[in-house]
């Protein structure tokens, strides 16, 4: 590892390693997972390389972890999934990474996997919740129950183990009130969570449900709503969002892309959507605003997002309250999405 020169706060480290789908004999009705990994076959002789490769990019000093990605990992042969857990626990016995985390479906959380989960140094292991709507998840075939899910949670909690959860948005049948319901479960039983708002891939069921008008993908105006108010949910209840979206090398603008929100910053869509809202409605509270000199305060960091992708969330504040000028300030001591106006005639 190269030695860190900016002495500033620990940075943290996914070292990714994709076993896509492994140990998943179900095929949602979305999932082609060698197009989301890039990764069409799956060699474990490859992982300490792959491992050795990214630790070689890393500073001395960063939090770095061991992550197994693209499959249903506690469900793979219970052979390599220890041969694999073994590997990542050499590394942190070597004082190289601090912990493993996994990514799993919820019907694959039973006693034997807990117990040997227990045995290695675990720090999360991500659920694909998806939704916690029944009719969502028979629509998108995805072969677990919210029961499933609850159970998976209280399983790993009560064995000391991190929890975070994955959700999506858009999916066959869902409404902005299954994804609320979805993001209040996520925000009450995890930690962590990730939100990918639905993309169609060639070669899936709901590429063929999409051609046959049983399926229509979002929009991104309505990707963007829809996200921003799970992520609102989220994040006011405490919950570190790791992603919002796909990342842009995921495939999202090759051959295999078909239709759906691939917009490649939709998670800073989303926030910005956010702080939108929280502002007009400062504004809409406030009196003597137009002609008015005013000064929104936002978290460190958030300026881009609070303006606006191209400004257009001071766009919009200027043409609904008509300020003679309008300024955004960081405020170190906000936080979140919290935002705070003056106003001075």
């Amino acid at each position: 590892m190269s030695q860190s020169k900016t002495g500033g706060a620990r940075r943290h480290v996914n070292v990714p390693v994709f076993i896509p789908h492994l140990g998943c004999p179900h095929t949602c009705v979305f999932c082609n997972q060698r197009t989301i990994s890039g990764v069409g076959s799956f060699d474990p002789d490859s992982v300490r390389p792959i491992i050795d490769e990214a630790l070689s990019t890393v500073d001395i000093g960063d939090d770095c972890e061991i992550a197994f990605f693209g499959g249903s990992f506690t469900g793979i042969d219970r052979g390599l999934m220890t041969e694999l857990l073994d590997i990542a626990e050499s590394y942190v016995s070597a004082g190289r990474v601090s912990r493993i985390r996994c990514s799993t479906r919820p019907d694959y959380i039973d006693d034997g996997v807990i117990s040997t989960l227990q045995r290695y140094t675990i720090g999360t292991v991500e659920l694909g919740i998806q939704s916690m709507s029944q009719t969502v998840l028979t629509a998108s075939e995805r072969g677990h129950t919210p029961d499933d899910t609850r159970r998976a949670v209280s399983m790993l909690k009560s064995a000391g183990i991190a929890v975070g959860g994955q959700m999506m948005i858009g999916l066959p049948r869902s409404t902005m009130r299954d994804e609320r319901e979805c993001a209040e479960f996520i925000a009450d039983a995890c930690s962590e969570a990730r939100i990918y708002p639905t993309i169609v891939f060639e070669g899936t069921e709901l590429c063929r449900m999409m051609r046959r008008g049983e399926y229509e993908p979002l929009t991104e105006a309505d990707a963007v709503e829809r996200t921003a108010d799970a992520l609102e949910i989220l994040s006011c209840g405490g919950v570190r969002v790791l992603r919002v979206g796909l990342c842009d090398t995921e495939n999202l603008h090759g051959s295999e892309y078909a239709a759906g929100p691939n917009h490649p910053a939709i998670g800073e869509l989303a926030s910005s959507r956010i702080f939108l809202k929280r502002i007009m409605s400062e504004f809409a509270a406030a009196d003597g605003v137009r002609g008015a000199e005013a000064d929104v305060y936002v978290p460190v960091g958030r300026i881009s997002a609070a303006v606006g992708h191209r400004g257009v969330n001071k766009k919009a504040i200027m043409s609904e309250f008509s300020p003679a000028r309008l300024r955004f300030i960081e405020d170190g001591t906000l936080s979140g999405y919290t935002v705070k106006l003056t106003v001075k005639g």
